[in-house]
C-alpha cells in the first residue's frame, strides 16, 4: 500500500479533532439552561414516544399510497404492508435499513417528504434524549429534564437544518444530483440504452450523513457516482458521519459541568475508532498478499481505493450511520468482522447522533459500578450515587439489542425461510445473516450484501429488531435520568474515582471490549474469523 493513500485518513482524524470542540460548544449554548414548562421523565419520554409513533403512522400510510401523490414522474407503485412497515420503522428509528432500491421503488415525494423528514426528526430524537439524560446527571435535587418539544425544535432549526443546507450546497457544486426531473434515457459508449434515475438527492444525502441516518437515495448508496461524485464529497461525507456524534461529547462535558469527562469520552471513542481502522487496514493488506491486489478491489469503488473504503466502512458502522461507499461483503473477513463488532458493541464508538453517547454513558455507569465494587466504595458518577436499580436498567439497555440480533440470527440460520435468502453458504453466509441482524438491532442500517432481505420474514423480523434496538435503550436511559435528577450532586472528594483520567479511559475500553467479546466472540468465530483463517490458508 502506498503510504500517500493514508493521507485522507490522517486529514479526517485531524479535522474531527479540531471541529468537534467548536460545534460541541455551540450546541451546549443552544440547548443549555432551564426553561418554562419543563417535563419530568415520564412526560418527556411520553412526548418522544408519541411523536415517533405519529411519524411512523404517517410514513407507512404515505408509502402505501405513493402512487396517488405528487412528484412521482416515474410512476412508482404503492408498497405492500410488510415492506412499508419495515421502511417506516427503519427511518423512524434512525436505522435507515433498506431492503429495496430507492431510485426504482420510491417516488420523489416519498424520498423527500417521507424519508427526508424522518432523517431530521429521528436524528433530533436521539439528540433530545441525550440532552435529557445530561440534565438528569447535571442537575441536583431536581424533578424535570427539559421540554421535549422545545428541544426537538431547537435541534432541527439550530443544528441539523443549517448544517444540512451548507453540506448540500457543497455537494451540488461538486456534481451531486438535485432535481425534480424524471429518469434520463441515455445512450452508452457501447451504443446501448440506459435509464438513469434522478431526483432531489443532494438535500437528502446531506442530512442522512449528518444525522447518522445513512439511507441511500440510490441502491448503491455512496458508491453511486451521482450520490458521491468526487474525492471531496467522499471526504466531507466521511467527516459528516462523525461530526455531530463527536461534538456531542464536548456538549455533554460542558452541560454536565465536567469538561474533562467529555474529553475523556471523546478520547475513548477516537481510540476505539482508530484501532478499528488500523486492524481493518492490516487485514486488507494481509488478504491482498493471499489473493492478490486486483482481487482485493472487487466490490470497492476504484475512485477511492482500499484505504478510503476501509475508513468509510469502519466509520459508518462505528457512527451508526450505515451509508457505504463499497460492498461490505467484499471486505476482508476481519475488516467485515470489525464492521460487525462496531455494531454489536451497541453503536457507541461515536454511534448515532445522541444515541451513541447515551449508549456510552450506560457503559460508563457499568464501569464506575464495577470499579466501586473492586475498591469497596459506593459507586458515584458525576457526584451522584449509583444504586443497583440504575445498574439493572443499564444492563437491560445493553443486553436487549444484543439479544435481538443473536436470536434473530439463530432463527434465520435454523429455518428454511431464513436460509432461503442467503446467497452464500458456510462462514460467509453466516456473516451475511449475522451482519443484517446486527445492523438492524444496532440501528445502523448498512448491509453486508448477498442477503435477499426483501421478504415478509426479514421485513417483519428486522423491523421488530430495529424497534428493540431503539426503544429498549431509550426507555431505560430516560428512566435512569429521571432517577438521577432527584439526587443531590455531591462534590468530588479524595475517595471519588476520577472519570477523566487515562486510567478511566483504559477501564472503560476494557469494559466495552470484555462485554463485546464475551457476548459475540462465539458467533464472530463461526463467521468472519473462520473465513479469515480459510482465506489465509488459500481456500474457502
Amino acid at each position: 500500500m502506498d503510504l500517500t493513500q493514508l493521507i485522507p485518513i490522517g486529514v479526517f482524524l485531524l479535522l474531527i479533532a479540531v471541529l468537534s470542540p467548536l460545534l460541541g460548544t455551540y450546541i451546549a449554548r443552544l440547548l443549555g439552561g432551564e426553561g418554562a414548562d419543563e417535563m419530568d421523565w415520564k412526560q418527556y419520554l411520553g412526548a418522544i414516544l408519541t411523536f415517533n409513533a405519529v411519524g411512523f403512522g404517517f410514513l407507512i400510510c404515505l408509502l402505501m399510497c405513493q402512487q396517488y401523490l405528487p412528484l412521482n414522474p416515474d410512476g412508482a407503485k404503492g408498497l405492500d404492508l410488510a415492506l412499508a412497515f419495515n421502511i417506516a420503522v427503519s427511518f423512524v428509528t434512525n436505522t435507515n435499513w433498506q431492503s429495496y432500491a430507492g431510485e426504482t421503488t420510491l417516488s420523489q415525494f416519498s424520498q423527500m417528504v417521507g424519508l427526508g423528514t424522518q432523517n431530521f426528526l429521528s436524528a433530533a430524537t436521539g439528540i433530545a434524549v441525550l440532552v435529557a439524560v445530561t440534565r438528569g446527571l447535571a442537575r441536583s435535587s431536581g424533578k424535570t429534564l427539559g421540554n421535549a418539544w422545545r428541544d426537538m425544535s431547537r435541534i432541527v432549526l439550530g443544528i441539523l437544518l443549517p448544517l444540512s443546507v451548507l453540506f448540500a450546497m457543497i455537494f451540488v457544486s461538486e456534481g451531486m444530483v438535485q432535481t425534480f426531473d424524471s429518469a434520463h434515457q441515455i445512450t452508452t459508449l457501447e451504443g446501448k440504452q440506459q435509464t438513469i434515475p434522478v431526483g432531489p438527492a443532494a438535500s437528502q444525502i446531506a442530512i442522512k450523513q449528518l444525522g447518522t441516518n445513512g439511507g441511500g437515495y440510490y441502491n448503491a448508496n455512496s458508491a453511486h457516482p451521482l450520490e458521491n461524485p468526487t474525492p471531496l464529497t467522499n471526504l466531507l461525507s466521511t467527516i459528516a458521519l462523525i461530526l455531530i456524534p463527536g461534538s456531542l461529547c464536548f456538549t455533554y462535558g460542558i452541560m454536565a459541568n465536567h469538561r474533562k469527562h467529555g474529553i475523556a469520552l471523546f478520547a475513548t471513542m477516537l481510540i476505539l475508532l482508530t484501532i478499528g481502522i488500523g486492524v481493518s487496514l492490516w487485514s486488507e493488506n494481509a488478504s491482498a498478499t493471499a489473493i492478490g491486489e486486483r482481487s482485493l478491489m472487487e466490490g470497492k469503488e476504484s475512485r477511492f481505493g482500499v484505504p478510503e473504503s476501509i475508513l468509510w466502512s469502519t466509520t459508518t458502522t462505528a457512527a451508526s450511520n450505515g451509508s457505504v461507499n463499497a460492498m461490505h461483503s467484499s471486505l476482508s473477513p476481519v475488516a467485515g468482522g470489525i464492521a460487525m463488532l462496531n455494531m454489536m458493541l451497541g453503536e457507541i464508538v461515536f454511534g448515532g447522533v445522541g444515541s451513541g453517547l447515551y449508549g456510552m454513558i450506560l457503559f460508563v455507569i457499568l464501569t464506575v459500578f464495577l470499579t466501586g465494587l473492586m475498591v469497596g466504595r459506593t459507586p458515584e458518577y458525576l457526584g451522584k450515587r449509583i444504586d443497583a436499580v440504575d445498574v439493572r436498567w443499564a444492563i437491560v439497555a445493553i443486553i436487549a439489542p444484543s439479544a435481538a440480533m443473536l436470536i434473530g440470527s439463530a432463527i434465520s440460520l435454523s429455518t428454511g425461510v431464513g436460509r432461503s435468502s442467503m446467497l452464500h453458504t458456510g462462514a460467509h453466509g453466516i456473516s451475511e445473516v449475522l451482519y443484517a441482524w446486527a445492523s438492524a438491532a444496532g440501528n445502523n442500517g448498512s448491509a453486508f450484501a448477498g442477503l435477499n432481505a426483501n421478504t415478509t420474514f426479514y421485513n417483519i423480523g428486522i423491523g421488530i429488531a430495529m424497534l428493540i434496538g431503539r426503544y429498549a435503550v431509550i426507555i431505560p436511559v430516560v428512566i435512569i435520568a429521571g432517577r438521577m435528577v432527584s439526587r443531590i450532586r455531591m462534590k468530588e472528594s479524595a475517595g471519588t474515582f476520577p472519570t477523566h483520567s487515562p486510567l478511566f479511559v483504559l477501564l472503560l475500553i476494557g469494559t466495552i471490549l470484555i462485554v463485546g467479546a464475551l457476548t459475540f466472540f462465539p458467533v464472530l468465530l463461526m463467521g468472519p474469523l473462520t473465513e479469515q483463517v480459510q482465506l489465509m490458508r488459500g481456500g474457502f
